[in-house]
């Protein structure tokens, strides 16, 4: 592990993990200003008036007509973002006034997923119409209106879980009854190979890199993880540096990247009850272009699903049984599964769990720098049975 002043880096320390770990430009940048910021102030409360000031700013920008923010409500859930409903009053010129329900979502001082609001900002104008997103309304990339980085988006009807349902934090754990899993599993798997058949433009994805036919895409992945795991981490962990290790000298060749969602799961989608609809998949911050089966890998995660009521069959996303999810990604992608780079994406995903849950989330609750620290506590709970589904993948593979 590197060893330096994680509370308080200096430049150069900052440098030194750039240089070792080349990250995409746009992932470089937002990891690089949480260095810089790592020593600055924690987490401060701001106050609703002071975030639709900002916001009446933010909107002002883009906007090229009158408007008034109305009922302005703070918004619970999410573990990485502080989200803010409002609803937009346009005043058009011939007299029709709208109104438009959205969502503000701000970084705190520093998140469990740093990520690049411009990204997301770009991946939901890119999917909208082609698979349910919310409305991109306007983004500040730097912070410059609002306290942090910021996204404007439409606020989306819908539930994560069934009435009368379990479920653990972030939507791990959640139980859907079979006829719920009749309802929701087959575009569960459809919306997925949809946004894998997109094709990539880099007019609309400005901000992210096409990797280069090969191995690159593995390690780009891998080395911002990497990368946040030695800015984070407070202890030696082996099986983080075995796997670490692993995952690079067995990259696999990816020659067709598609555009990945990174977190496509349960708790990540929205659906109304009425119809079993999916009205809206969430949380697209962590999106890049690479391999698909880092995708599969993730959303196929044993951290994500739940086995049936006989306990013979997995369910990944507790809604579709593994075989079968597979089996339907295929015909409906047109892509072949190579069972080889599912499986190092199976321990690349066991690893990114294992860098959130026992790096980040310790440094950001330790230094008080989110809203929600009791939660990141709680996920430090969660690392030791995400460590040992690791253990589990790479006794199997490697």
């Amino acid at each position: 592990m590197v060893h330096f002043d994680k509370n308080d880096p200096s430049p150069e320390a900052i440098d030194r993990m750039r240089e070792r770990f080349p990250c995409e430009p746009e992932i470089d940048r937002i990891l690089t200003r949480r260095m810089m910021l790592r020593s600055g102030p924690g987490y401060r409360p701001v106050g609703m008036d002071q975030l639709v000031d900002g916001l009446r700013e933010l909107l002002a920008a883009n906007l090229n007509e009158p408007f008034e923010i109305e009922a302005p409500r703070w918004l619970s859930g999410g573990a990485s973002k502080i989200q803010l409903a409002f609803t937009l009053l346009r005043r058009r010129a011939d007299g029709q006034d709208e109104r438009e329900p959205l969502v503000l979502r701000m970084e705190p001082a520093e998140s469990l997923n740093e990520t690049s609001r411009l990204r997301e900002y770009q991946l939901l104008k890119t999917f909208a119409g082609r698979v349910p997103v919310p409305n991109a309304v306007c983004v500040d990339v730097e912070g410059d209106f609002l306290p942090h980085p910021s996204l404007v988006c439409g606020f989306v009807k819908g539930v994560t879980k069934p009435s009368n349902t379990t479920s653990q934090v972030t939507g791990m754990g959640t139980h859907f009854a079979p006829e719920w899993r009749e309802r929701l599993g087959g575009t569960f798997v459809e919306n997925l190979a949809a946004i894998h058949r997109h094709p990539i433009s880099s007019e609309e994805l400005s901000a992210f890199q096409l990797p280069a036919p090969g191995i690159q895409s593995a390690i780009l992945g891998l080395n911002m993880w990497e990368r946040v795991w030695h800015e984070d981490a407070d202890e030696e962990i082996p099986l983080m540096q075995f796997a670490a290790s692993w995952l690079r000298e067995n990259a696999p060749a990816c020659n067709d990247p598609v555009i990945l969602h990174c977190d496509y799961r349960t708790g990540n989608f929205l659906f109304t009850e009425e119809d079993a609809r999916i009205t809206a998949i969430l949380d697209w911050e962590g999106g890049r272009i690479g391999d698909p089966h880092q995708d599969l890998a993730w959303t196929a995660s044993p951290s994500y699903g739940q086995w049936d009521e006989s306990g013979s069959q997995f369910l990944v996303g507790g809604l579709v049984p593994e075989d079968e999810f597979f089996g339907r990604y295929e015909l409906l992608s047109r892509l072949s599964i190579d069972r080889a780079a599912l499986d190092y994406y199976r321990v690349f995903t066991g690893f990114v769990q294992g860098v959130m849950s026992l790096g980040t989330a310790y440094r950001i609750a330790r230094n008080g720098k989110t809203h929600q620290d009791v939660l990141q506590t709680l996920l430090l709970g969660v690392g030791p049975s995400m460590l040992d589904n690791l253990r589990q993948t790479l006794e199997r593979v490697a």
